[in-house]
């Protein structure tokens, strides 16, 4: 059981931290949204079709589950966080048993379990009011069953973390690739059957009583403005310091936006090369030899690149990597949870305290901070997608 000592800590802080915030009154939660959601469930309406939803089929469960537990506000979000707390061990423990999987670097699991067991101080009550660990969960759980020799397991593992959050679809093309290559082209089609067909199995019968409550669900996440702590906003924000550039903001889409022509040309722009970014990913893994380290690497610089380049960049967004970037081996490894970890912390330092001074007031100092976060997770990108040799080169110098 000291193996696990990580996963304690971790569920430990993460639990102090959601506290911490609460006290704090600088909250910035989704919490009453989700009770929303899950008391309207329990009191009998249809999702999609009685009422708005803007998340997927699979996120259902975390909402109704907490609100039948109970109906205050504060049973609702312990129970909330007993529910991801739990979820959020699963993952650092399947993160655990992914290592068996991959070359023997002990230095590089203790590295791993630190990272985990420490992400609370950086991520803080996200972890417990965000309900992202569930599909970064599953992410984890889709790599473990690929890489122990179960493509089917894995397809449908991955098939069940597109329907909570859209997002793992991203790795769709890389485990194709894999099972083509290692078991053959009937099980890249099994693959792609269970991956598709669990999601779209899950929007089925919502479709079916609500299609318009599922188009609206799905146009709203595709027709999202340019989120203001994206890569695009902090750019403009860059702009309007540095050269006096006018701004406005307003809420929508769940979010707080810029607002104006150079906002929506780079919302345009950011989704155009995020397409690209990805497709770039994919291309050279499927160029390469399909080897388990090379399915790791890829498979957290698809999530990167589609976290970096979005028109939405929320700091929730942050838990997505955070059980696949400590995977990735040798000295890549240790510089990427490096950036990793920087990325993060450079987050806690202007969400959730001066949030609201950013949005209302631009304020410079949560914009450069945000500017650098966000510099961080390119880098991030930069090290998971460089030249292996040229790492090698600057290890050697380093040693030197």
């Amino acid at each position: 059981m000291r193996r696990y000592g990580f996963v304690a800590c971790f569920v430990g802080l993460a639990g102090l931290a959601t506290w911490l915030w609460e006290q704090s009154g600088r909250q910035v939660s989704d919490v009453t949204l989700y009770r929303l959601y899950g008391e309207r469930m329990t009191h009998g309406l249809v999702p999609y079709r009685d009422f708005h939803v803007e998340y997927p089929p699979g996120a259902l469960p975390v909402f109704a589950l907490p609100a039948i537990v109970s109906d205050s506000r504060t049973g609702f979000a312990i129970a909330l966080a007993i529910l991801l707390g739990t979820v959020g061990a699963l993952g650092a423990i399947l993160l655990d048993r992914t290592f068996l999987h991959l070359d023997e670097d002990p230095g590089r699991q203790r590295l791993a379990r630190w990272l985990i067991a420490l992400s609370p101080v950086a991520l803080g009550a996200l972890l417990f009011t965000r309900y992202d660990l569930l599909p970064a969960a599953l992410t984890v759980a889709t790599l473990l069953a690929f890489l122990g020799g179960r493509p089917r397991l894995g397809g449908l593992l991955l098939g069940l973390a597109i329907a909570v959050k859209l997002y793992p679809v991203v790795l769709l093309p890389l485990v194709v690739v894999w099972a083509y290559r290692r078991h053959g082209a009937r099980s890249a089609r099994w693959v792609t059957g269970l991956a598709v067909g669990v999601p779209v199995a899950a929007y089925l019968p919502f479709l079916l009583i609500a299609p318009g409550g599922v188009a609206w669900s799905i146009g709203r996440q595709l027709s999202r403005p340019l989120q203001i702590e994206s890569l695009g906003s902090s750019l403009v924000l860059t702009a309007h310091h540095v050269l006096g550039f006018g701004l406005g903001w307003s809420s929508s889409h769940g979010s707080q936006n810029l607002t104006g022509t150079a906002a929506s040309v780079i919302a345009l722009v950011a989704s155009v090369v995020q397409v690209a970014v990805l497709a770039l990913v994919w291309w050279r893994f499927a160029r390469g030899p399909a080897s388990r380290e090379r399915l790791v690497r890829y498979s957290a610089a698809a999530i990167v690149a589609f976290v970096v380049f979005g028109k939405v960049l929320s700091p929730q967004y942050l838990m997505w990597p955070l059980f696949l970037v400590p995977l990735v081996a040798g000295l890549r490894g240790r510089v990427a949870v490096g950036m990793y970890a920087l990325a993060a912390a450079l987050t806690a330092l202007w969400f959730p305290a001066r949030y609201w001074e950013l949005v209302k007031t631009f304020d410079p100092f949560a914009s450069w901070v945000l500017l650098a976060r966000n510099a961080a997770l390119v880098a991030l990108l930069v090290v998971l997608l460089g030249d292996p040799a040229k790492l090698e080169r600057y290890s050697d110098s380093l040693d030197r």
